[in-house]
């Protein structure tokens, strides 16, 4: 019977072993699971942080293309007009340069 209570007393032993190796496993696996955890909260910190300025950056760039897109209709306009301008500009000098050929041929205008 003695060699049986040996037996069984090595069997605890071991037992007890396995049971406080699977206790440091856990307890590494808990800190694992622990700084996993602060990572994620860190990261979706850094997620929230970048979605806000991400917002702002998309808000400014609209305003800019808004403004930018006004400035084309502007700048199109202005061009518009002044080619006008410059059109009339070319017929009155056209016209102009017409109207002092003609005078050059009256006899009253003719120098001797």
């Amino acid at each position: 019977m003695t060699q049986q209570g040996a037996v069984l007393q090595g069997y605890n032993n071991e037992l007890v072993k396995c049971i406080e190796d699977l206790c440091i496993q856990r307890e590494e696996l808990n800190k694992q699971i622990q700084q996993a955890e602060e990572e994620k909260n860190k990261l979706q910190h850094e997620i929230e942080v970048l979605s806000e300025q991400l917002e702002c950056v998309c808000d400014n760039l609209d305003q800019k293309v808004a403004s930018r897109n006004e400035l084309d209709k502007i700048l199109a306009e202005t061009e518009a007009a002044y080619m006008k301008i410059l059109d009339s500009s070319r017929t009155l000098l056209n016209v102009l340069k017409k109207e002092v050929g003609n005078l050059k041929h009256t006899p009253e205008l003719k120098t001797n």
